[in-house]
């Protein structure tokens, strides 16, 4: 067992001064709250290009990074696989970059999601409307780290999991559309 900031650097998102504002062949995308689930990951086609707001050099992601949503009612994190574009995160997200090699960054999105991270993040929420996690608390995460094939073994159930969700809510659809056709056929 460590604590989060013992294997990860929590660094905050990139520092836009009001609103996000689109510029059409920016040299930067921004990854929004809106464009990123834990589920599905980053939908970087959604991602809304910009410039620089300011001297800050900005802290490009990369592949292994994982984004932690710190503001609003779900503080959850997602793994980035690969990073097609030069982007960034808003200033909503912690970017967590592991040190060293004693964990894996899809495991790390994975635990923050789970139980027992959640009920660490509700008791330790900060604010009446708009809730964030200070980055203090996220650090003192209590984190059990099994060993790396364990870890391993635990992103790819993970992996299955989520490909046998998309592969039952497809067979959904199908069974839909094919009712549809029969109903429709019915009419004529």
């Amino acid at each position: 067992m460590a604590q989060l900031g013992d294997v990860a650097e929590a660094r905050p998102g990139y520092p836009f001064r009001g609103a996000i504002k689109s510029v059409p062949g920016g040299e930067l995308a921004v990854v929004q709250i809106k464009n990123a689930d834990p589920e599905q990951g980053v939908d970087w086609g959604a991602l809304v290009s910009t410039t620089p707001a300011g001297r800050k050099s900005p802290d490009w992601l990369r592949s292994g990074d994982v984004l932690f949503i710190a503001r609003g009612n779900r503080n959850v994190a997602v793994h980035l696989d690969q990073v097609p574009a030069r982007a960034v995160c808003a200033p909503q997200f912690y970017l967590l970059r592991v040190r060293g090699d004693l964990v894996l960054p899809a495991y790390l999105a994975w635990y923050l999601n789970e139980g027992p991270a959640q009920r660490y993040f509700e008791q330790s929420a900060e604010g009446s409307v708009v809730t964030s996690i200070r980055r203090q608390i996220l650090e003192a995460l209590p984190l059990p780290i099994p060993d790396l094939q364990r870890q391993q073994l635990i992103v790819n159930l993970v992996d299955t999991a989520r490909r046998e969700k998309q592969l039952t809510e497809q067979l959904i659809r199908n069974r839909e559309q094919q009712l549809t056709l029969v109903a429709r056929g019915l009419i004529q």
